[in-house]
């Protein structure tokens, strides 16, 4: 791991299989948000208990079943890598033992994780099931795959997985979640929340840009990220650039004050929404239709 400075944290994964990619929250110095990628062979079981945490876990590539003491899942249907379908996830609440097996020759899976203040149902939810958002527009047209979405029936926990083409901008203009405020009539308009972006590029030479900024200038980080590294957003305005001939996947994990994506665009650039003149024809980059491991 590189350690960049108190705000945000690169890092760089081990090679092989097992896990590798882990920052837990006492990494990053913040409180609520978890996450761990793993790479297992076929047959191989990985066994947890979810103790007082809620987990999602994202199927990256490959196939495999779970058993579990709230009910047994199998995907069918998973998919080649993360620009050949969507994802099945998993949402396992609080106090749930657990066991899930590779089924495909590789199993490549990503598990975020928090602590829990409610309980609420597993649930495996499918491709077809996942809402697909074409957000932006011109070079910042982009596709979110809703997967653990607001009012999806977890404590605090949220995932979504984001496409950008090719040269396109990304979470851009950009935003911020880490106050928690409400407006006049008192709902929510900002969450305080920590984020995790874990990439895949498309080619393995790819790389993608991500800043992380505060407007008062106290934070401006400027990374270079390329496939499998994680950039940790604990508080700032945070865009991303796909290079040029490099598509970008990442998936974002949120967790802290509220179930929720409620944020504030940066008023500098607000502007921008209103000014798209259309939307890019390379998007949506994946359906579920794809998904045929």
């Amino acid at each position: 791991m590189i350690m960049s400075d108190k705000y945000k944290l690169v890092s760089h994964a081990a090679k092989g299989f097992g896990v590798y990619q882990r920052v837990h929250a006492a990494d990053a110095g913040w409180t609520h948000l978890h996450f761990e990628a793993r790479l297992m062979k076929k047959g191989e079981t990985w066994q947890g208990d979810t103790g007082e945490n809620e987990y999602g876990v994202i199927l990256l590539s490959g196939n495999y079943s779970v058993t579990s003491d709230k009910g047994s899942w199998e995907t069918a249907g998973g998919r080649k890598n993360v620009f050949d379908g969507i994802a099945h996830t998993l949402y396992l609440p609080r106090h749930t033992s657990f066991a899930l097996t590779a089924q495909s020759e590789l199993l490549d899976i990503a598990a975020g994780w928090c602590k829990a203040t409610a309980d609420f149902p597993a649930r495996f939810k499918k491709p077809q099931e996942a809402a697909i958002e074409i957000r932006g527009g011109d070079n910042a047209t982009r596709q979110i795959n809703s997967l653990i979405e607001p009012g999806f029936g977890s404590s605090k926990l949220v995932a979504v997985e984001v496409y950008t083409p090719s040269g396109n901008w990304s979470s851009f203009p950009a935003h911020k979640h880490d106050e928690r405020k409400t407006d006049e009539k008192g709902n929510l308009a900002e969450a305080a929340l920590e984020e995790f972006y874990f990439y895949k590029i498309e080619k393995e030479q790819g790389y993608a840009i991500q800043q992380v900024y505060a407007s008062d200038g106290s934070l401006n980080e400027l990374m270079q990220v390329r496939n499998n590294d994680i950039v940790m957003v604990p508080r700032g305005y945070h865009p991303v650039a796909a290079g040029h001939g490099y598509d970008c996947y990442y998936l974002n994990f949120l967790a802290g004050s509220d179930q929720s994506l409620a944020c504030t665009p940066d008023p500098d650039h607000a502007w921008i929404f209103n000014s798209w003149k259309g939307k890019d024809a390379r998007v949506p980059m994946v359906t579920a239709a794809m998904n045929n491991l």
